[in-house]
């Protein structure tokens, strides 16, 4: 996984909890924020399919030289 997606994804699992927890009490809220939840949610499933489809590109570009290089 890239650098700069793995920092987003740090950032997504940090908002995961601060929906469900107040920072300044410590205690739960009563009401948490769903869509930071959510949201938080669908952006790391979001970067984890980007990534995933990157290294399979990668390794589909990688097999393809390998091919031309056994046939010559």
């Amino acid at each position: 996984m890239n650098k700069y997606l793995m920092v987003i994804m740090c950032c997504m699992l940090i908002g995961i909890p601060i929906a469900y927890v107040d920072p300044t009490e410590g205690g739960l809220r009563e009401e948490p924020y769903t869509g930071l939840f959510f949201v938080s949610i669908g952006g790391a499933i979001v970067i984890i399919l980007y990534s995933s489809m990157q290294t399979r590109k990668e390794q589909q570009k990688l097999r393809r030289e390998r091919r031309k290089k056994f046939r010559k």
